[in-house]
């Protein structure tokens, strides 16, 4: 078993008590505490606090899922489920650090871009699925609006998933269900 290193041990305790008591509560003293270090090798490895909320950032899982792996073609539906039941499965192992980045965005600017970008990069990927997923052709204005709407389901869903147990399980399969149904419908007539 491969030995945790001391910047690795600094960043789970920074996690852990950000998540706990907020950035701004949390000492860098408290930090080395629980990370088991000297608190002047929290600042060898990270010059200023803000510069674990950068790294911290950094340990999210990658987003990117290759359409290729979840595209069901001609099933805009379960194309989405797969893409979602693979986001789910690498963001599972996050909630905390994913709920704790959701709440300091609101105050330092470094986090808020990078959650904006990895919202973006969501969107990104389930317009691509979306359109590789479907026959015939789609309104591009309805692909980006459904990617709009299951992209904040999903970063909705994850920055509370810390504190919120899923007691209504189909509540993200009815929505990719509608949003799959309104595709469909706008490109056969049946709206």
């Amino acid at each position: 078993m491969k030995k945790e290193t001391a910047r690795e041990r600094i960043l789970a305790a920074a996690e852990e008590l950000f998540a706990d008591a907020g950035f701004d509560a949390t000492p860098t003293s408290r930090i080395a505490e629980r990370a088991g270090v000297p608190k002047g090798l929290v600042h060898y490895y990270f010059r200023r606090k803000t510069d674990l909320l950068t790294a911290l950032v950094e340990r999210l899982p990658d987003e990117h899922v290759e359409p290729a792996s979840v595209v069901v073609p001609g099933d805009i539906a379960e194309s989405l489920r797969r893409l979602v039941a693979e986001l789910d499965r690498r963001l599972s192992a996050s909630r905390m650090l994913s709920h704790l980045l959701w709440r300091e965005a609101d105050t330092h600017l470094a986090v808020r871009d990078a959650l904006h970008e990895r919202y973006r990069t969501l969107v990104g990927q389930v317009r691509a699925v979306i359109v590789a997923a479907a026959v015939g052709g789609l309104a591009m204005a309805d692909v980006d609006s459904a990617s709009g709407l299951l992209a904040l389901a999903v970063s909705y869903r994850h920055s509370v998933a810390r504190h919120v147990v899923d007691d209504r399980p189909d509540e993200m399969e009815r929505e990719l269900t509608f949003i799959a149904e309104a595709l469909t419908a706008r490109t056969t007539g049946r709206e």
